[in-house]
């Protein structure tokens, strides 16, 4: 089996943050890593096909103007079903986190010390459910 390095895209307005968690990636696994401000610049780029996508709830704290997250997520999900997008947001509400997996996010992490560690795990269980599909399939067809 090859050791492909998992495509992340890590969509925030906030450089810091963006910055941050990017440094905390590298240094805990083997992943490619792109970087986005905006949800614009991100769909831009879907054709790279992310194997994750972590998206920021807001995404207008720069540009008023631009894509929130929850249009952002939309689109990814109109282009490619298929790519898990976890939603991150410094809002700590209950009724966002659902409108969130309404939208078809895989899951939905609040900006605090813990959020790395929670995406870590998020990301591994993703990877699991994406082997235990394709083992399911494999059984499918043969059926």
């Amino acid at each position: 089996m090859s050791k492909e390095k998992i495509k992340l895209f890590l969509v925030d307005d906030d450089p810091l943050f963006l910055k941050s968690l990017e440094i905390e990636f590298l240094q805990h696994a083997d992943f490619t890593i792109k970087t986005f401000a905006t949800g614009e610049l991100c769909l831009e780029n879907l054709s790279q096909n992310p194997d994750v996508v972590i998206l920021d709830y807001h995404l207008d704290g720069i540009d008023k103007k631009a894509m929130n997250g929850m249009d952002t997520l939309d689109k990814i999900k109109v282009v490619n079903p298929d790519i898990p997008v976890v939603m991150l947001s410094s809002q700590d509400k209950i009724d966002v986190a659902i409108n969130c997996m309404h939208h078809r996010a895989f899951d939905y992490v609040v900006k605090s010390e813990t959020a790395f560690v929670r995406l870590q795990k998020i990301i591994t269980t993703i990877f699991r459910y994406k082997k235990m599909e394709k083992e399911l399939n494999w059984y499918m067809e043969r059926m």
